[in-house]
This record gives structure tokens, C-alpha cells and sequence, in this order.
């Protein structure tokens, strides 16, 4: 037990702390220690061991001091315990000598006993064990919370142990608080009968509660619990195998059915239960009050620091409280915390105060730090409401406005300067006016913010002397303009959400690029999460970064929206094969310094917050049509899938989530299912693409025939990867010893090999999931070598071994954005200016950036097939687990997977197949570089798709209807025959839409090349191309007539590929 001992003095604000000299502590605590030596120290007056007070020629007058010296401690000592005991005893209150064991007590008297007897200030640390080998620790602090931000085990421990359980005392004297903290999980092993033995005072109490048999109040005249099934016999016990024992045989009756009923409000989610009633305790006059508060799935020593800190804020003193965990199944724990609190500084406790501070203890969950900084500590008049909005839009600013400059508009910066004292009330007006926009019972009309907005403007000119703090203030007020819906005003939300105009985030400091659909971004505990769409319905994975340094992070801060873009304006140009438009969400995570298991809790908080928040701008359901203010007066569809660092408990939740929060279609929210899902690195989807574009680029490029000629391929990412390694069982089962691994990298190190990495080495590392590092280095050939990153220059061989190697062809299959960029390209040549690797497949998203692409196709004819072309086959299959999702039952897909997987890897060939084959056949016919005609195919297509969809929004259903066979056609045939009859009753109509357009888009244009569709005016684009499928039919139709002709095979043939290759094009009139 850690005991830390603080004395309360009237009319002091902050604890002193005496310290003793270190060899005077060392002295006390070996007082009657059987290993105390007796052994006379040195008497050498030089020696470094010399003690003042020896007598440095007499041995026995030595002896004689230490004798009386003992003596005189001793008799002090017993003095001291003898005026100590009576006041402990007298002073503690009677709540501490039923709950707290005498074994404890006794250390505790021993303690406090010590400490007055050296008249010190009460602070001290005493450390034992409990018997089942976890440590308790207890306090005695002048300020609850700043013991509290001392404790030992936070989550940045790499030590870390959960806090499961805490006794908060004060003495009736107000001279002192005593608080015990039990660290460890409490092991939870009661059987029925150890429950009903432990319990068995809960259980008479509910017996007489469910019977009727309780007077009306208890012995302080407290109201009973209303009964509830809940408390019944069996419902009690079951609940009570979950507790702790401590926490059962310490609870009060009531107390524990009052805990019982927040526990199964909140079991099984993240949410947050608050109770405060009076306490109908009235000690030394004051007014007393119990808050209880149930935190599911939540870090217990951070909720005690949240909740003492709004109790802080709101200025109420915590003179008692506990704090307790219990189990609730795959959900983790539930965080129980009953505090004794009383008004001070002139707070009343009063409904209203009462009514703010249980929303505040609802939002302190999910607040970030940069909130609580600002509203805890900074500038608390602020509240918690208009502090998130403020430190909402810092961030927001700060990827715009630091491209200006970089170092002025650096995230902290920004925080600092709207929220200095000379500026701070226009911050505050400024999150006034959001929330009034937003105000369910009376939103601002445009006019009237137009109005507000240019009023607020004047003001900042005014008043605001710096430029750059104008430009800050200016571009809040434009943020306001520019939300169209958010989720503020919900009282059970994770995080704040706001659906942003994608305008607000163009920075004149950046060249003209294409416009999203959409942005919502979300402000949560430790994340900030980004998602952004290129059309109304759209699908992307969700991926999370965590920096490992605080550097790290601020750089990632910065290019996070700009990340986000680009990954989701790759994924539009992949998503041209399918319904959904491109979309990606990223996610950034503050785990800085913490330790494993705290970083993944926090990620999965991550995960929900930001998941849940997405939910609150997209469902409509009753509370959204309540609390949301929707100016932008459309549904919204969106889907997501997994992405860097998300898992499969994470999926799950997701899925699960998105129905209980009414989403139409929750299966399909998410995909990569475990279960009803194709789970990407099990069938090797992504891999299985890429090896297709792979594959057309030898034939094209090199001139070769991979499957009877040898090639050498160098690649990035490690064996246990998804992508790469998918590729290496394709390369092998493809090509067998034709393809020569030459070099691969990962985050471990490096393999090379001139004459090809050994085959049945590489297989065994994919196997069984492990990396590079792991490369046996005796099944290396003459010049292999293997690279760790343990060493310096095993990092440098890493880092620059896609630079440094000798290939036919460089394959990126893991890696950050960006490695290859305008300031290193040149890295990739040789001395000569000849490539390392004269092609390039991309197989991970923006690995070489869009400028070094350009230069190495024109300095040094590297052919590059990008990865909005070479990646795609991920995206389809996502987007079939969403089709499937839909149209089938998870019982109807899991029966009949294995066929339709099968279906969806023909179709992905197809598609690869088909874009490849057009990139090179353009490439060669018309030139350019291929990463400039991959964007042309995909714009192509996607202008198709949006011409036709806009197009089909003019259609009755019955004329849509005769279009649908594009949609059947484009599906797997077994989940098309499964349950395409049912298509207009279980997809959603603007999906339908969707999907048969891009079907017809991409036919037409994989069919007829992107000079056909470019020519096209856009306005004449969907009559066309309807026309088009006409005369496309009326082809097929004299193609069948043509086989019932009698004429020779070779002149048959020859008329039916004219017929195919040209006829429908010939048919409509347009060349």
C-alpha cells in the first residue's frame, strides 16, 4: 500500500511537502530491523562513511549514543501513538471502520503516527501488498486531483495496471483526507454459493424491496430503489459473480441496486450513467450530495481524474468516495464511482448546476486533451461546450492555414493565440454564434448569420491588432458558413462531429485542385479524424495513425487532411468499376509514450468515437430529426472498410453499432467482416489485381512472356503483408521459378539476392506470417545478404533498398505515401540516369507522388501503372461484400461463400484485364506517360457514371427497370441468382442508380477507348450512351443470327469480330 499523507490547514490552497534528508529517512525506516547492522561506522574523521555526531576515538561512547538515541525515538514514538490512536479513532469516519480491513488501519495509525511524530506536513508513501500479489495504494492529499495526476501506473507507464479500486475518507476534523487505490485486476471467481454467502445482505435487502416489506425510507431517510425484475434472486447473483468480492462485501444494500441499475444502462456499450441525489446527511451543517456515475468500457484511473476535475471546476470538495470495477463481458469493465461531494467557494447545488454537470460528466469521456487543457485549466469560464467548439476549429484551421506559413500556423500556435486572454471573448463569441446556428429550438436563419457572421467581423478588425491572429478568427467565422450539419447538440454523443462544405478547406497557398463531395470531420478524446468522399455514395477503408513522437505527430497533424485527400481522390479513380464513388477516412491518434496495452485501448476508443459520430450526421432517426439542425437537406450513404491498424473487434462493433443507430444498412457499413465477409488478405483480392497489370506490362513493356521467360522483380513490404505477401504466392504459382525476387523490404530490414531470393524460404516466411528479418541467411545464394534494422546500417540498406537494387520491374506493396517524391526521384536512377527498374506496378496507395511519376517517365522512360489502375481489385471486392451485405442474409453468404468468392476473383481478373489492356493499347497508339492515362481512363469513366446517373434521376422506375440487367451482370452470378429478384426491396434506390451507371460508363469506355467519351458532349454523354446499349443489343442479336449462316468459319469469324469491335459504334452514328 503506497500512503500518501497530506494534513488540510485552514486557509491554504496548496500542500506543503517536508522532505527528510535522505540518510535520516534511511535511518528511520531501519529501526528495528533484524537485518540493521550494529557494526561501529568508520572513525576516521576523512572517511567518506564519517557521521558527525561519532565520537571518533572511543568505540564504547559510540555504542552508548546509538543506545540512548534509540531510546529517546522510542519513548517519542510511544508518546506520539498514544495521542494519535485516540484521534484516528474518534476523528475517522465510521464508513472507513466497516470498510477498510484492521490489518490496513493499523499501517495507516503507523503512518499518520510517524509523520506527526517528525511534526512534518502529512505526506508520505507506504507500500504493501495485498494477498493476491496486487499493490494498494492510499493518500492523504490537500487537493484530491493533483494526488490524483501523481499517482503511480498512468497509461504511459510501461508498468501499467489498472486501477480497480478506490476508498476516499476525510477525517471529521477537516485536519485530513485518507485515499486507498488498489492496483490489478481483482480476481473473479465467486461461484453461486460464494455470492449468496458474500451477498447475502444485498440479497435480504432486495427480498424485502421486491416483497414490499421495507419501511418507506431507509434509517437516513433515503427513498428505496423502485422494485425492477432486475433485482430479482437470480438476476442479483448473476450480476454479482461479475463483481469483485471487495466491492460486495463493502456495499451498502442500496448502494449496490442504485449501481446495479447505471451498470445495465450503460453494459455493453461506451456510454456514460450519472445519478446525484442528496446525501440526507447533514454534517456540521453543510449539504452533502452522492454523485454516482457508471463508465463502460473506459480507463478508471482517467475517469477518477475527469470526474474530480469537474467537480473541481463546478467547486464542490469530495469528502468521501469509491471506486470499483466490474466485468461486463467482451465490453470490458464498468467503472463505478461514488462520490460524497458539498458545495464550497459559494456553489449551489441546485437542478440546474446538478443538470450541467451531469452533461459534463458525460462529455468528459470523449473530450481531447487540447479541450481539457483549455477548459480546466486555462480559461474554465469558457465551459466545456464552447471550449470543444474552439479547440474543434484549431484544428480544422491548422492543415490550411499552416501551408501559409507553416511555423506561425503551427497547431499550437494557433490554440495559443485565439485562446490568450486579450482575444479569448472572441473565440468564445465566435463558438456563440456556431451554437446558435445549430440551436434545435431556434437555428439562425442564412440571413440572420450572414448578419451575425459580419457584425463578429467588424469586431475582430477592430479590436484585433495582429494580422495573422485576424486571419485565425476570420476563418472560424468561415467555418461556421461552411458546416451544414453537427452533432453538438446530442446529449449521448462520443465525439464532435461536424459535415463540412469541402470549400472551407481550400488554402490559396496550394494550386486548384479537384473539389470533394463531402468532408465530416470528428473531434474526440486523443483523435481527430478526417473522412472525405468524392460522390454522394461513397466507400474507403478507415485507417489510424499513431506518431511515436511528439514530432511525428505534429507533422502528421499538419498533412492529415491533405493525406486524406489524396487517398480518397485515389480511391475515386479506382472506384470507377463500381457504384460507390471513392472515399477515405483517417484517423490521427495521440498514444504518444504509452504502453501497449493502453495504445490499443486507445485505438479502439478511436475507432467508436469517430465511427459513432459518423452515424450521428448520417442516420435519420428520431433524435437526429430532434437534436440535428440539417442544412444540407440530403441523405447521405457511406461505407467503410478496414485500413491500416484496424482489427476485427473493431469491424464488429461497427457493424453492430451501425444498427442500433438505425443505418439501413448496418451489414453493409463496414466490410471485411470475420464472418460475412472476404477478408482481403486470406484470398489475396488486392495482390490477385496487381499481378494482372504485372503481368500485361511485361508482355507490353519488357517484351517478355512471363511464363517462359525469367524476370526480376524487386518489392516493398514484408512477406507477413497483406499485399505483398499475396504477391509471392501469385508470382510463384503464376511463374514458378521465372519470377526472381531479387531484393524486399519491410519495417524489419531487408533480402537480396542478385540471382533470386529462395523461393521455399520466401513461402515459409508468408506461411507462417512473419517478416523479412526472419529470412534464413543460409539459403541465400553468392551476393545475398540480409539487412535487420537493429543496426545503423541495416536501416540505411532498408531505406534505400527500392532505390538501390537492379530489377525489370519494382513492385511497392507496402510503405508510407509519398517515398518516392520530387526531392529524392533521382535516388531511383543510376549513375548513367538508367533506372533502377525501368517499370514500376503500384501496388500501395501514393507511394511515388504525381510530380515524381512525371519526371521519372520523362527523364528516364520509367513506365509507372499507377495505383488508382494497379490496386482496384480491393476496392471491387469491397464493394461486392456490400452488394452481398444488401441482397443476402449472413447465414445466405456464409452457405454459399466459397463459390461466390470464386466468382469475385474471375470478376477482378476481368476488370484488371480489361483497364490494362486499354492503358497500353492508348499508351502505344496515342503516347504520354501511363500515370496520366490511368487518370484519364478513371476521369473518363467517373464522368460517364456522373452524366448517366443525373441522367437516370429523370427515369421512372419501370424505364430503370429495363436497364438493370447491367446490374445483374456486373454481380457475382451466384448472388445475383441468390437474390437479384429482390433488388428494389432491399437496395437503396440512389445505390441502383448508381450501379447502373458505372456498369454502362466503364463498358462503354473499356469498349470504345477514352477518345470516344471525351469527344462526347457532357450533355449529350447519357443519351448517348443509352443509345449505345441499344445498338449494342441489336449487334448481339445479328452476331447469333450470323452463326446460323452458312458460310466458312474463318470468314464467320472474321465479320463477328468486326461486328464486336466497332458495330455498336457504327450502329449510333458516332466516330
Amino acid at each position: 500500500m503506497i500512503l500518501r499523507l497530506t494534513s488540510v490547514r485552514p486557509g491554504r490552497s496548496a500542500t506543503l511537502r517536508k522532505m527528510l534528508p535522505q540518510h535520516q529517512t534511511r535511518t528511520l525506516s531501519r529501526v528495528g530491523d533484524s537485518n540493521f547492522s550494529t557494526r561501529p561506522p568508520p572513525n576516521n574523521p576523512n572517511s567518506s562513511d564519517y557521521r558527525s555526531w561519532q565520537a571518533s576515538q572511543n568505540i564504547d561512547i559510540q555504542r552508548v549514543t546509538q543506545t540512548a538515541m534509540i531510546h529517546e525515538l522510542t519513548q517519542q514514538q510511544t508518546r506520539c501513538i498514544e495521542k494519535v490512536v485516540p484521534w484516528f479513532l474518534n476523528t475517522m469516519p465510521a464508513p472507513y471502520f466497516r470498510q477498510v480491513p484492521e490489518s490496513f488501519r493499523l499501517d495507516h495509525i503507523k503512518a499518520i503516527s510517524a509523520i506527526k511524530d517528525a511534526n512534518m506536513d502529512m505526506h508520505m508513501n507506504l507500500k504493501t501488498h495485498l494477498p493476491d500479489g496486487r499493490q494498494e495504494s492510499g493518500t492523504m492529499p490537500g487537493l484530491l486531483l493533483n494526488m490524483i495526476k501523481e499517482l503511480p501506473f498512468t497509461q504511459r507507464s510501461t508498468e501499467y495496471m489498472p486501477l480497480s479500486r478506490v476508498q476516499i475518507y476525510s477525517a471529521e476534523d477537516d485536519s485530513m483526507s485518507l485515499n486507498m487505490f488498489v492496483y490489478g485486476e481483482e480476481p473473479k471467481n465467486l461461484t453461486e454459493t460464494d455470492v449468496t454467502l458474500t451477498g447475502s445482505h444485498i440479497l435480504e435487502y432486495a427480498n424485502q424491496l421486491m416483497t414490499g416489506t421495507l419501511p418507506p425510507e431507509d434509517e437516513f431517510g433515503r427513498p428505496h430503489p423502485t422494485p425492477d425484475d432486475m433485482f430479482s434472486k437470480d438476476n442479483l447473483i448473476k450480476h454479482m459473480e461479475k463483481c469483485p468480492e471487495s466491492y460486495i462485501v463493502r456495499s451498502d444494500p442500496r448502494r449496490f441496486l442504485t449501481q446495479m441499475e447505471l451498470f445495465e444502462v450503460v453494459s455493453g456499450s461506451d456510454n456514460i450513467a450519472v445519478s446525484i441525489e442528496d446525501s440526507y446527511l447533514n454534517e456540521h451543517n453543510e449539504k452533502h450530495y452522492w454523485v454516482d456515475i457508471a463508465l463502460a468500457n473506459t480507463l478508471p484511473h482517467f475517469a477518477l481524474e475527469q470526474t474530480s476535475q469537474l467537480l473541481f471546476l463546478h467547486n464542490f470538495d469530495v469528502m468521501r468516495a469509491h471506486l470499483d470495477n466490474v466485468y461486463d463481458g467482451d465490453n470490458g469493465y464498468v467503472t463505478l464511482l461514488r462520490m460524497l461531494i458539498s458545495p464550497v467557494n459559494g456553489a449551489k447545488g441546485d437542478e440546474a448546476t446538478f443538470e450541467l454537470l451531469k452533461q459534463e460528466l458525460k462529455r468528459s469521456k470523449w473530450l481531447s486533451p487540447s479541450t481539457m487543457e483549455l477548459v480546466y485549466e486555462k480559461q474554465p469560464w469558457l465551459g466545456i461546450r464552447r471550449g470543444e467548439i474552439i479547440t474543434a476549429m484549431c484544428t480544422i484551421i491548422h492543415p490550411v492555414m499552416s501551408k501559409e506559413n507553416s511555423i506561425l500556423f503551427s497547431k499550437g500556435n494557433i490554440i495559443d493565440t485565439v485562446t490568450k486572454n486579450r482575444y479569448v471573448n472572441h473565440a468564445a463569441a465566435i463558438a456563440d454564434l456556431f451554437l446558435e446556428r445549430f440551436n434545435p429550438k431556434h437555428p439562425l436563419s442564412d440571413k440572420e448569420l450572414e448578419a451575425r457572421s459580419a457584425d463578429l467581423r467588424a469586431i475582430v478588425d477592430n479590436e484585433v491588432e495582429e494580422t495573422h491572429a485576424q486571419e485565425l478568427f476570420f476563418k472560424m467565422i468561415d467555418i461556421i458558413k461552411h458546416t451544414l450539419k453537427t452533432n453538438v447538440y446530442m446529449n449521448n454523443r462520443y465525439a464532435l462531429g461536424l459535415r463540412l462544405d469541402p470549400k472551407v478547406m481550400i488554402s490559396s497557398a496550394e494550386p486548384p485542385r479537384d473539389t470533394p463531395y463531402g468532408i465530416i470531420y470528428v473531434h474526440g478524446r486523443r483523435f481527430d479524424g478526417y473522412h472525405v468522399r468524392f460522390r454522394d455514395i461513397a466507400r474507403g477503408g478507415l485507417r489510424l495513425v499513431t506518431p511515436s513522437s511528439p514530432e511525428q505527430f505534429a507533422l502528421e497533424a499538419a498533412h492529415q487532411y491533405d493525406e486524406c485527400y489524396g487517398l480518397a481522390f485515389a480511391q475515386q479513380l479506382k472506384n470507377k468499376d463500381i457504384p460507390e464513388g471513392g472515399s477515405k477516412a483517417v484517423v490521427l491518434v495521440d498514444a504518444i509514450g504509452m504502453s501497449s496495452s493502453s495504445k490499443d485501448f486507445i485505438m479502439r476508443k478511436a475507432v467508436k468515437g469517430f465511427t459513432d459520430t459518423v452515424l450521428d450526421l448520417i442516420v435519420e432517426t428520431e433524435e437526429t430529426k430532434r437534436e440535428v439542425v440539417d442544412y444540407l437537406g440530403k441523405k447521405e450513404v457511406l461505407y467503410l472498410g478496414p485500413d491500416e491498424q484496424v482489427v476485427a473487434d473493431d469491424i464488429n462493433w461497427v457493424v453492430k453499432r451501425a444498427g442500433q443507430r438505425g443505418y439501413d444498412t448496418p451489414a453493409a457499413f463496414m466490410s471485411s467482416k470475420p464472418r460475412a465477409g472476404i477478408n482481403h488478405k486470406e484470398y489475396g483480392v488486392t495482390s490477385e489485381g496487381i499481378n494482372v497489370y504485372l503481368d500485361v506490362a511485361l508482355r507490353h513493356v519488357l517484351k517478355k512472356n512471363p511464363k517462359e521467360e525469367s524476370f526480376t522483380i524487386k518489392m516493398t513490404g514484408g512477406p507477413d503483408g497483406d499485399v505483398a505477401g499475396n504477391e509471392l504466392k501469385i508470382l510463384h504459382r503464376e511463374y514458378g521459378e521465372n519470377a526472381k525476387v531479387v531484393g524486399i523490404a519491410d519495417g524489419t530490414g531487408c533480402a537480396e539476392d542478385p540471382n533470386g531470393l529462395n523461393w521455399a524460404e520466401l513461402l515459409r516466411l508468408v506461411l507462417n506470417n512473419l517478416p523479412i528479418d526472419h529470412f534464413d541467411p543460409l539459403k541465400l545464394g553468392d551476393g545475398g545478404v540480409v539487412h535487420k534494422v537493429d543496426t545503423e546500417s541495416g536501416v540505411k540498406a532498408r531505406n534505400n533498398m527500392h532505390n538501390r537494387v537492379q530489377a525489370d520491374a519494382f513492385l511497392p506493396a507496402g510503405g508510407r505515401p509519398n517515398t518516392i517524391n520530387v526531392q529524392n526521384y533521382k535516388q531511383f536512377l543510376n549513375l548513367d540516369g538508367t533506372p533502377s527498374a525501368p517499370l514500376i506496378v503500384e501496388g500501395a496507395n501514393l507511394f511515388v507522388t504525381d510530380e515524381a511519376r512525371q519526371l521519372l517517365f520523362e527523364e528516364a522512360g520509367v513506365i509507372i501503372v499507377k495505383d488508382s489502375s494497379a490496386n482496384k481489385a480491393g476496392v471491387i471486392t469491397s464493394s461486392y461484400e456490400i452488394c452481398a451485405a444488401m441482397l443476402l442474409s449472413e447465414d445466405e453468404f456464409f452457405e454459399n461463400k466459397s463459390q461466390i468468392v470464386n466468382e469475385v476473383l474471375e470478376k477482378l481478373h476481368q476488370y484488371a484485364r480489361l483497364e490494362a489492356e486499354l492503358l497500353f493499347r492508348e499508351f502505344e497508339n496515342y503516347g504520354g506517360s501511363l500515370p496520366q492515362l490511368s487518370k484519364v481512363v478513371s476521369d473518363a469513366v467517373n464522368s460517364a457514371t456522373d452524366a448517366l446517373a443525373s441522367a437516370l434521376e429523370s427515369f421512372s422506375e419501370n424505364d430503370k427497370d429495363k436497364l438493370l440487367p447491367l446490374f445483374r451482370a456486373h454481380l457475382p452470378k451466384t448472388m445475383s441468382d441468390l437474390a437479384f429478384d429482390h433488388v428494389r426491396e432491399r437496395v437503396p434506390s440512389q445505390y441502383i442508380t448508381n450501379a447502373i451507371s458505372s456498369c454502362l460508363a466503364s463498358k462503354l469506355v473499356y469498349k470504345e477507348g477514352t477518345k470516344f467519351v471525351e469527344t462526347l458532349p457532357k450533355e449529350k454523354l447519357a443519351t448517348v450512351a443509352l443509345r449505345y446499349l441499344e445498338a449494342e443489343h441489336k449487334v448481339a442479336l445479328l452476331m447469333k443470327a450470323l452463326e446460323g449462316t452458312d458460310m466458312p468459319a474463318q470468314e464467320k469469324e472474321a465479320i463477328a469480330k468486326l461486328l464486336d469491335s466497332g458495330g455498336a459504334r457504327t450502329a449510333i452514328g458516332v466516330f
